[in-house]
Protein backbone atom coordinates (compact mmCIF):
# COMPACT_ATOMS: atom_id res chain seq x y z
CA UNK A 1 0.00 0.00 0.00
CA UNK A 2 1.47 3.24 -0.82
CA UNK A 3 1.85 6.16 1.69
CA UNK A 4 3.06 6.81 5.16
CA UNK A 5 2.43 3.75 7.78
CA UNK A 6 1.24 5.43 11.47
CA UNK A 7 5.02 4.52 12.27
CA UNK A 8 5.42 7.43 10.49
CA UNK A 9 2.29 9.34 10.46
CA UNK A 10 3.43 9.87 14.49
CA UNK A 11 7.42 10.62 13.56
CA UNK A 12 6.32 13.53 11.13
CA UNK A 13 3.66 14.42 13.87
CA UNK A 14 6.11 14.82 16.50
CA UNK A 15 8.46 16.49 14.18
CA UNK A 16 6.32 19.39 13.36
CA UNK A 17 4.44 19.60 16.49
CA UNK A 18 8.42 20.40 18.00
CA UNK A 19 9.02 22.76 15.11
CA UNK A 20 5.54 24.89 16.17
CA UNK A 21 6.44 25.19 19.86
CA UNK A 22 10.27 25.40 19.64
CA UNK A 23 9.44 28.22 16.35
CA UNK A 24 6.21 29.70 17.05
CA UNK A 25 7.12 31.43 20.39
CA UNK A 26 10.57 32.66 19.03
CA UNK A 27 8.26 34.48 16.09
CA UNK A 28 5.79 35.69 18.27
CA UNK A 29 8.21 37.48 20.48
CA UNK A 30 10.66 38.88 17.66
CA UNK A 31 6.99 40.29 15.99
CA UNK A 32 5.41 41.15 18.61
CA UNK A 33 7.90 42.21 21.76
CA UNK A 34 11.25 42.65 19.85
CA UNK A 35 10.89 44.42 16.57
CA UNK A 36 8.39 46.82 18.50
CA UNK A 37 10.77 47.49 21.32
CA UNK A 38 13.88 48.08 18.78
CA UNK A 39 11.72 50.55 16.91
CA UNK A 40 10.33 52.67 19.92
CA UNK A 41 14.50 52.55 20.65
CA UNK A 42 14.98 53.78 17.00
CA UNK A 43 12.67 56.08 17.11
CA UNK A 44 13.78 57.99 20.26
CA UNK A 45 17.27 57.99 19.07
CA UNK A 46 16.60 59.64 16.22
CA UNK A 47 13.92 61.43 16.89
CA UNK A 48 15.81 64.97 17.08
CA UNK A 49 18.27 63.67 13.75
CA UNK A 50 15.84 61.96 11.56
CA UNK A 51 14.69 65.09 9.84
CA UNK A 52 17.15 66.88 9.50
CA UNK A 53 19.10 68.45 6.49
CA UNK A 54 22.01 66.81 5.02
CA UNK A 55 24.16 69.38 3.35
CA UNK A 56 25.35 72.68 5.10
CA UNK A 57 25.31 76.06 2.42
CA UNK A 58 27.90 78.39 2.38
CA UNK A 59 26.58 82.03 2.92
CA UNK A 60 25.80 82.92 -1.10
CA UNK A 61 23.69 79.32 -0.90
CA UNK A 62 25.85 77.35 -2.41
CA UNK A 63 26.12 73.49 -1.26
CA UNK A 64 28.93 73.35 1.16
CA UNK A 65 30.03 70.16 3.60
CA UNK A 66 27.81 67.26 3.94
CA UNK A 67 26.63 66.54 7.68
CA UNK A 68 28.27 63.50 8.97
CA UNK A 69 28.58 63.06 12.48
CA UNK A 70 25.94 63.80 15.73
CA UNK A 71 26.19 64.70 19.15
CA UNK A 72 23.67 64.75 22.32
CA UNK A 73 24.14 66.54 25.37
CA UNK A 74 24.85 70.11 26.98
CA UNK A 75 26.51 72.43 25.14
CA UNK A 76 29.13 72.74 28.37
CA UNK A 77 29.12 68.61 28.20
CA UNK A 78 29.68 68.89 24.46
CA UNK A 79 32.95 71.49 24.44
CA UNK A 80 34.47 69.71 27.44
CA UNK A 81 34.24 66.46 25.72
CA UNK A 82 35.52 67.89 22.32
CA UNK A 83 38.38 69.65 24.76
CA UNK A 84 39.00 66.23 26.64
CA UNK A 85 39.70 64.53 23.21
CA UNK A 86 42.34 67.20 22.15
CA UNK A 87 39.75 69.22 19.57
CA UNK A 88 39.98 72.87 20.15
CA UNK A 89 37.96 75.72 19.76
CA UNK A 90 38.40 77.64 16.45
CA UNK A 91 38.97 80.97 16.49
CA UNK A 92 36.46 83.90 15.05
CA UNK A 93 36.95 84.31 11.53
CA UNK A 94 38.28 88.13 11.94
CA UNK A 95 40.79 90.00 9.52
CA UNK A 96 43.29 89.39 12.86
CA UNK A 97 42.98 85.35 12.62
CA UNK A 98 42.76 85.32 8.71
CA UNK A 99 45.99 87.00 9.17
CA UNK A 100 47.36 84.80 11.41
CA UNK A 101 46.67 81.70 9.80
CA UNK A 102 48.44 83.20 6.73
CA UNK A 103 51.69 84.04 8.04
CA UNK A 104 51.82 80.38 9.96
CA UNK A 105 50.81 78.66 7.03
CA UNK A 106 53.93 80.20 5.18
CA UNK A 107 56.28 80.32 8.06
CA UNK A 108 55.00 76.73 8.52
CA UNK A 109 53.83 76.82 11.99
CA UNK A 110 51.40 75.06 13.89
CA UNK A 111 48.08 77.23 14.91
CA UNK A 112 45.86 74.70 17.03
CA UNK A 113 42.55 77.04 17.38
CA UNK A 114 43.32 78.46 14.10
CA UNK A 115 39.90 80.14 12.09
CA UNK A 116 37.35 78.16 10.11
CA UNK A 117 35.05 79.57 7.36
CA UNK A 118 31.15 80.02 8.21
CA UNK A 119 28.59 77.63 6.83
CA UNK A 120 25.32 77.70 7.37
CA UNK A 121 21.81 75.23 8.90
CA UNK A 122 18.86 76.23 10.03
CA UNK A 123 19.20 79.65 8.58
CA UNK A 124 22.62 80.74 10.82
CA UNK A 125 26.18 80.05 11.02
CA UNK A 126 27.58 77.17 12.93
CA UNK A 127 27.53 77.22 16.86
CA UNK A 128 30.58 75.70 17.65
CA UNK A 129 33.22 74.93 15.81
CA UNK A 130 36.32 72.52 16.50
CA UNK A 131 39.55 71.60 15.16
CA UNK A 132 42.80 69.46 15.84
CA UNK A 133 45.99 70.18 14.21
CA UNK A 134 47.60 67.57 12.04
CA UNK A 135 51.62 68.06 11.72
CA UNK A 136 52.95 71.77 12.92
CA UNK A 137 51.58 72.77 9.44
CA UNK A 138 48.12 74.95 9.55
CA UNK A 139 47.39 73.99 5.50
CA UNK A 140 46.60 70.42 7.11
CA UNK A 141 43.87 69.80 9.88
CA UNK A 142 41.31 67.90 11.49
CA UNK A 143 38.06 70.56 12.01
CA UNK A 144 33.99 69.73 12.59
CA UNK A 145 31.23 72.66 13.05
CA UNK A 146 28.37 71.80 15.00
CA UNK A 147 24.64 73.53 14.89
CA UNK A 148 22.27 72.87 17.57
CA UNK A 149 18.89 71.53 16.34
CA UNK A 150 15.42 72.51 17.02
CA UNK A 151 14.44 69.45 18.35
CA UNK A 152 15.12 67.74 21.71
CA UNK A 153 15.40 64.00 22.17
CA UNK A 154 12.83 62.32 24.43
CA UNK A 155 14.69 62.56 27.49
CA UNK A 156 15.08 66.46 26.99
CA UNK A 157 18.77 66.49 25.81
CA UNK A 158 19.62 69.11 23.12
CA UNK A 159 20.89 67.11 19.73
CA UNK A 160 23.76 68.36 17.51
CA UNK A 161 24.65 67.83 14.34
CA UNK A 162 27.83 68.74 12.71
CA UNK A 163 30.20 68.35 9.68
CA UNK A 164 33.20 67.11 10.31
CA UNK A 165 36.31 67.04 7.25
CA UNK A 166 40.09 67.21 6.89
CA UNK A 167 41.85 70.08 5.35
CA UNK A 168 44.34 69.00 3.31
CA UNK A 169 45.75 72.09 2.10
CA UNK A 170 45.19 75.77 1.29
CA UNK A 171 44.38 77.16 -2.42
CA UNK A 172 42.11 79.12 -4.32
CA UNK A 173 38.48 78.24 -4.31
CA UNK A 174 37.19 76.35 -7.29
CA UNK A 175 34.10 78.19 -7.49
CA UNK A 176 34.65 81.65 -6.05
CA UNK A 177 38.51 82.13 -6.84
CA UNK A 178 38.72 82.56 -2.63
CA UNK A 179 41.84 81.65 -1.15
CA UNK A 180 40.11 78.86 1.42
CA UNK A 181 40.56 75.37 2.53
CA UNK A 182 40.59 72.46 0.39
CA UNK A 183 38.80 69.27 1.74
CA UNK A 184 39.78 65.38 1.36
CA UNK A 185 36.90 63.81 -0.18
CA UNK A 186 36.60 60.58 2.31
CA UNK A 187 34.71 62.51 4.91
CA UNK A 188 33.75 59.22 6.23
CA UNK A 189 37.55 59.25 7.67
CA UNK A 190 37.62 62.23 9.32
CA UNK A 191 33.92 61.04 10.58
CA UNK A 192 35.10 57.90 11.97
CA UNK A 193 38.58 59.84 13.59
CA UNK A 194 36.37 62.25 15.20
CA UNK A 195 34.32 59.62 17.32
CA UNK A 196 37.28 57.50 18.08
CA UNK A 197 38.71 60.36 20.03
CA UNK A 198 35.39 61.01 21.42
CA UNK A 199 34.98 57.49 22.53
CA UNK A 200 38.66 57.35 23.95
CA UNK A 201 37.58 60.25 26.44
CA UNK A 202 35.41 57.67 28.26
CA UNK A 203 32.74 60.08 28.47
CA UNK A 204 30.32 58.68 25.28
CA UNK A 205 27.80 56.28 27.67
CA UNK A 206 26.77 55.18 23.69
CA UNK A 207 27.44 55.17 20.25
CA UNK A 208 25.18 54.20 17.15
CA UNK A 209 24.87 54.49 13.69
CA UNK A 210 21.84 56.63 11.22
CA UNK A 211 22.09 54.38 8.55
CA UNK A 212 21.38 55.64 4.76
CA UNK A 213 21.05 59.23 6.49
CA UNK A 214 22.64 60.10 2.97
CA UNK A 215 20.67 59.17 -0.06
CA UNK A 216 22.92 61.23 -2.56
CA UNK A 217 26.29 60.09 -1.52
CA UNK A 218 28.55 62.07 -3.11
CA UNK A 219 29.22 66.15 -4.26
CA UNK A 220 30.72 69.23 -4.03
CA UNK A 221 30.84 71.98 -1.22
CA UNK A 222 31.35 75.40 -1.60
CA UNK A 223 35.08 75.33 -2.77
CA UNK A 224 34.19 72.84 -5.48
CA UNK A 225 35.84 69.71 -3.88
CA UNK A 226 35.01 66.40 -4.59
CA UNK A 227 33.41 64.18 -1.61
CA UNK A 228 32.34 60.71 -1.26
CA UNK A 229 30.25 58.74 1.58
CA UNK A 230 29.19 55.55 2.90
CA UNK A 231 25.66 57.73 3.46
CA UNK A 232 25.77 56.72 7.39
CA UNK A 233 25.60 59.62 10.09
CA UNK A 234 28.15 58.24 13.14
CA UNK A 235 25.94 59.50 16.46
CA UNK A 236 27.74 59.96 20.17
CA UNK A 237 25.59 60.47 23.41
CA UNK A 238 27.70 61.97 26.00
CA UNK A 239 27.52 61.24 29.68
CA UNK A 240 25.74 63.90 31.65
CA UNK A 241 28.48 66.34 33.60
CA UNK A 242 27.52 65.28 37.06
CA UNK A 243 29.15 61.91 36.12
CA UNK A 244 32.28 62.51 34.76
CA UNK A 245 33.91 62.84 38.48
CA UNK A 246 32.96 59.38 39.40
CA UNK A 247 33.88 57.37 35.98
Amino acid sequence: MMGLTSTRYRELFKRVTLLLVTVLPLYLASAYLVAPAMWTRYARRHLALADMPRITHTGSGIHGDPLNVGLIGAEDALKKIMIAAKWYPADALTFRSCLAIATDTVLKRRYDDAPVSNLYLFGRKEDLAFEQPSGDNPRRRHHVRFWKTPDLDLDGRPAWIGAATYDTKVGFSHTTGQITHHIAADVDAERDHLMVDLQHTGKLIETFILDRFHTNCEGRNGGGDAWRTDGNLSVGVIAPEQTWQSQ
